[in-house]
């Protein structure tokens, strides 16, 4: 149903793991890298702000793809200065894609919660608290942010690449019926072990990679909520969407479309 700044799809309470205090929840973020050297060194401060600001205990994992602008460097010397309880490197011989990114970096996660957000500055660590919150609420297995409800938006983008966004999220809501705003989203909490589960089923790679996810989860009858996030292009680096990144997600979609 749609209520305050909030979208709830779903029920009854969470499916998988009793709710733990917030002494003894532990959050593990999983940046996956790739040329974010400018970038890395601030959203870990604004990652590390956060979380030192709520109270929660967290780590960062970071999966660097043999970037050859030194991300990997950067990423050192931000672990010898937070500490390596606090940044984890998990360094990979080349880009392998985004899910198994994912995978490696659950491998090694301490925490019972799983945060997977972009290294590239568009998702502002501050928004992380009211995820948190949101998924105490009823004991949600997903929480996703949302750029499409209510207070949530995109700022950055050309006319162009809004209508892309906007389209897409249109196009897979209509045909897929799964309650969920913002599909293609990658702001996301999820219970360790819903995520383990859920990733374990995906096939994609690439731009698709997250609408599968939310369809794999909905299949499994997980429950999600949402929160509304504002999406800020990258100031550093290029995107790293192209008209490839489009023709496969079109293909996911109707692939997606003919199980549910």
């Amino acid at each position: 149903h749609y209520g305050g700044d909030k979208i709830i799809i779903h029920s009854r309470p969470g499916k998988m793991g009793r709710k733990m205090s917030k002494e003894q929840d532990l959050y593990s973020i999983l940046l996956p890298t790739y040329n974010e050297r400018q970038n890395l060194p601030f959203i870990v401060w604004l990652i590390n702000n956060a979380f030192e600001t709520s109270g929660h205990a967290y780590e960062i994992i970071v999966i660097e793809d043999n970037s050859p602008d030194g991300t990997l460097e950067v990423a050192q010397r931000l672990q010898s200065h937070y500490g390596g309880d606090k940044i984890i490197i998990h360094s990979r011989p080349g880009k392998m894609g985004l899910g198994s990114a994912y995978v490696e970096g659950i491998e090694h996660a301490n925490g019972n919660f799983v945060i997977i957000m972009d290294a590239d500055m568009s998702h502002h660590p501050k928004d992380i608290v009211k995820f948190i919150e949101k998924q105490a609420e009823k004991n949600f297995d997903i929480v996703t942010g949302t750029r499409y409800v209510n207070e949530g938006g995109v700022h950055g983008w050309d006319l162009k690449r809004k209508l892309i966004s906007r389209g897409a999220n249109y196009l897979a809501g209509t045909l897929l019926g799964l309650g969920v705003s913002d599909l293609t989203g990658s702001f996301r909490l999820y219970k360790k072990e819903v995520l383990e589960e859920c990733i374990q089923r995906c096939e994609s790679r690439g731009y698709v990679f997250q609408m599968e996810m939310i369809v794999r989860c909905s299949q499994l009858d997980f429950t999600i909520a949402e929160v509304p996030i504002t999406f800020v292009d990258r100031i550093y680096g290029e995107s790293k969407l192209g008209g490839s990144e489009v023709v496969s997600y079109l293909k996911g979609l109707f692939s997606f479309f003919t199980q549910v």
